[in-house]
Parts: C-alpha cells; structure tokens; sequence
C-alpha cells in the first residue's frame, strides 16, 4: 500500500479489504498503522492518485474500520498531529463526499457515521460541519434515489441531531422538498425497515418547539400518516418486528409536536379532535417497558389539557331579569347539571381534551411511581394541570382524591429524586394543602413537614416562596432565628 505500483496496491487493498470486514481485524489494522497510508490515498490527487474505484476501496476499508469503535481522536493520520476527527480531515471528508460518486460517497457517509457514534468524537465532527457549513449539502442525500447512500446520510443526520437540531430543523424546512422525503420513507406501508426507523428517530430528535416546522408537517399531511402508522402497530397489523421499538418511539414522539401548537393553530386542534389523539395518547400511556412512549404521551396529555379550559362549553346563564332586582329570591340561578367539575363546562375527551375522562387521571396517577424520573415528572406535569390558576382547583384536588393520588405525589415530594422533581412536587402540594381536611391529615405527617422545610432551606427562589405557603397551610412555618441566626 505504501510503496507498491498500482498493480500491487491494487492487489494490498483487495486484501485488507477482506480483512477489514472482522472487527477484530480491524482492531489489529489500526495498531499496524493502517490509518495514515489510507487516509493519504483517499486524499491525494494528481499524478500520484489512486484510480476511482480504488478510491472507493479504501474508502470502504476506512468505514469498516471507523464502524470498530476505536478512540479516534488519538490516532494521528496527518502531518501536522491531524488525527481523523481534526477539522481539516473532516473537511476534506465533506469536500470528497460533495464531488465522487454515489458509491464512494456512500461509504465515506458511513466513516462519517461511525465517528458520530462515539460520544468523543462527535463533538469535533460537528464543530467542522458547522464551520463548513456543510449540512445543506448533507440533508440534500435525504433524497438519493440509492437505498445505502440514503441510509447513511440520515443515520448520519439522526446522530448530529442531537447536537446541530436547529440547523437540521432550517434545512429540511426549506422549499426543496427534503422533509416530504423523510415522510414519504416512513410512510411507506412494508414491513417496519431500519430506513424508516432511522428517518422518524431523526425528526423526533428536532426541536419540538419549532413551529415553523409543524406547521410544514401539518401543510403536507405528516401527521395522519404518522396516526395510521400508529395506530396500525397498536392492531399488531406490523411485520419487521427487529426495528418496531424504535419506529413507534419515534413516531410518537414526533406526533407529539402538534400538541405544542394548539394555543395558535385552530388546524392542530381540528387534526387533534378528528382523530381523537387524547385517547391514543392515553392508550399510549399503558405501554409498559417503553419508557420514552410513556414520558412523551404524558406530555402530549399536558399540553392538550391546558387547552382544556380554553375548549369548553361555557353555560350560557340567563340574566337576571326585573323580578330579581326586586325579589332576591328570583336571582337564584339554576343549577345546571352535567358540568366539568375542574373547567365549569361541557367537556369531552374528544373535543376539549379533558383528563376527567377515559380514566387518564388514574393512569396518570399509575406511573407515579415509575422507576424512570423522566417518566414521574411527565406525569406529575400533566396532573398538574387539573390544579391550574385557571380551572377549580379545589375540584382538582377532588379529583386527584378520588383517583387515590394524594399519597403517591405527596411520596414524589419525599423520594426528592431531581431538582425537577422536588420543583413540580412542591407546586403540587401546596395547591393540594388548600384543601383544609387534607392540610389537616397531612399535619400529622412529620415526613412531608421535613420534605418543604428542606425545600424552604435548599430549593431555587421560586420553589421556597411556594414551600413557605405550603407549610402555612399546615402551621408547620420553620423558626426563622434558626434559619437565618444573624436575622436575631
């Protein structure tokens, strides 16, 4: 390879190439020094320079190589102490990718991939695609009629997602037609493939906030076809069950993007309503094992029932007419039965997105003890919003009572397993500690005194003003020459 006639080369690479294929191989390859020669020639043009199909050679020796998992950033490849991840390697990896055909490109999207794969190194591919701005380019492979280059461009794209989310998000929501691709590959009705995983895991992984984008996916019709794909895994209608997990995280987690959006966009309520997503969400909610659906749908369960109290029905109330002004006893309303106890209205799962119905409270309350913190914390969230400045709260503790919540978030409280959670238990118990006869109960608990005095002593500004009212409510208020001792 380093030294050979073409002839020779030729010959050396055919060989490592069979090698390189074990990754046990490729482990020893690397310890030999296989990475400079190969990066030289993948490089190297004029008079010197391999033939093309060579190229492509060593650029699939350099993708099963990479794909080992080796510490790249302490290899040197270059002249200058360059290891494979420098910025002006990575560069030059763009450059080649951008100007060679599909089939080289093809493998050098899959070195790419292998050097994001590694928490290490990912940070210094990403830090020279943003210097070279080379994500256009990279998003445009989205569409490439060959099935391999296609992969590898978007396994590539879902693992700089995480780090470059926004950047994706302004490129695929560019006129070009980049994201249509994406959905059209997860639309597609075969059995579950990786290509389809990859592409939903890639747009779960965009900011859930850009409504830009959204509203792009709600014009091109994404979301229906993400509730048939849904829905039609929840029949078990699906084969390819090697990639089910991960397409159905993903498909969730991107269908719950349009919860975002309903405050500003009548579309996504109408989209919400027709194909009554609270209930799916609330089905969703049951999928034990898979902690990401759970956390995801409880958060797709908040943000519908804080649209709640703007959707309902409000009575329309006669006004008091001239016989009230003059007998009081006139004035007395009617009572109105049928009403929403926590938003005063008519309410429905379907068309206002109240926890009050389909039993989601309870369900709610059932992931309260979760072992992932993540999934508490969506859960306590979305209960939450029962006890809202906006909606009866004292109905919502009712609610939570009769849902035998009380215990389990007054136990969120004492595990103080986050900061995030101590944050959202305090909020919730104080709002719960408004109702007298539970103040009450709960002021023989020494446990939830200790668990806000804590919060009152430790928690951030905010979280102590409310841990200070809450104890009000159970006359449990700390001695503050204890507290501040210099305050006398």
């Amino acid at each position: 390879m380093k030294s050979g006639n073409m002839q020779a080369r030729e010959a050396a690479l055919k060989a490592l190439n069979q090698i390189s294929s074990y990754e046990a191989s490729a482990k020893v390859l690397i310890q030999d020094g296989i990475l400079p020669p190969l990066v030289k020639d993948l490089f190297t043009v004029g008079s010197n320079q391999l033939p093309m199909r060579l190229k492509e050679v060593s650029a699939t020796i350099l993708a099963s190589v990479v794909s080992s998992g080796y510490d790249f950033d302490s290899i040197i490849v270059g002249p200058d102490h360059q290891t494979l991840v420098s910025e002006d390697i990575v560069h030059k990896l763009l450059h080649l990718i951008s100007n060679t055909g599909p089939a080289i490109e093809c493998k050098l999207l899959q070195v790419l991939v292998g050097l994001t794969n590694c928490p290490t190194t990912v940070v210094n591919v990403v830090s020279a695609i943003k210097s070279s701005g080379a994500i256009i380019s990279l998003v445009q492979f989205v569409e490439a009629s060959q099935k391999d280059l296609r992969l590898a461009s978007i396994k590539l794209l879902q693992n700089l997602s995480p780090h470059m989310g926004q950047e994706l998000a302004d490129a695929l929501r560019g006129t070009v037609g980049q994201l249509g691709s994406l959905i059209k590959i997860i639309s597609e009705n075969i059995g579950i493939t990786e290509e389809q995983a990859v592409a939903v895991g890639l747009l779960a992984e965009l900011p859930e906030r850009d409504v830009g984008l959204t509203r792009q996916m709600l014009d091109e019709g994404a979301f229906q076809l993400i509730i048939s794909r849904v829905s039609r895994i929840q029949r078990g209608e699906t084969s390819g069950a090697r990639f089910v997990t991960p397409f159905l995280e993903g498909l969730v987690s991107v269908l719950v993007r349009v919860t975002f959006i309903l405050a500003d966009e009548p579309d996504a309520i109408a989209l919400c309503r027709e194909h009554d997503l609270a209930a799916l969400f609330i089905e969703l909610l049951q999928r034990n094992g898979l902690d990401k659906i759970q956390m995801v749908s409880a958060t797709a369960l908040e943000n519908l029932s804080l649209e709640s109290k703007n959707l309902t029905k409000l009575p329309e109330l006669p006004p008091p007419g001239f016989c009230a002004s003059i007998f009081p006893c006139f004035s007395k309303q009617p009572a109105i039965t049928g009403l929403c106890q926590v938003h005063r209205g008519t309410c429905s799962l379907k068309d206002t997105f109240c926890l009050l119905q389909g039993q989601a409270v309870e369900k709610l309350v059932a992931l309260l003890d979760h072992t992932n913190e993540k999934v508490v914390e969506a859960a306590l969230a979305a209960l939450s919003t029962l006890l809202e400045d906006s909606v009866d709260i004292e109905q919502g503790v009712m609610v939570l009572c009769d849902a035998q919540g009380i215990k389990p978030i007054l136990d969120v409280l004492l595990e103080k397993r986050t900061e995030n959670l101590r944050r959202r238990g305090v909020w919730v118990v104080e709002r719960i500690l408004r109702t007298d006869e539970i103040a009450y109960e709960v002021s023989g608990d020494p446990n939830v005194s200790t668990a806000l005095v804590d919060a009152f002593q430790h928690a951030d500004y905010r979280t102590r003003q409310i841990a200070e009212r809450a104890l009000k409510h159970i006359d449990k208020i700390p001695n503050f020459s204890g507290i501040f001792p210099n305050m006398g």
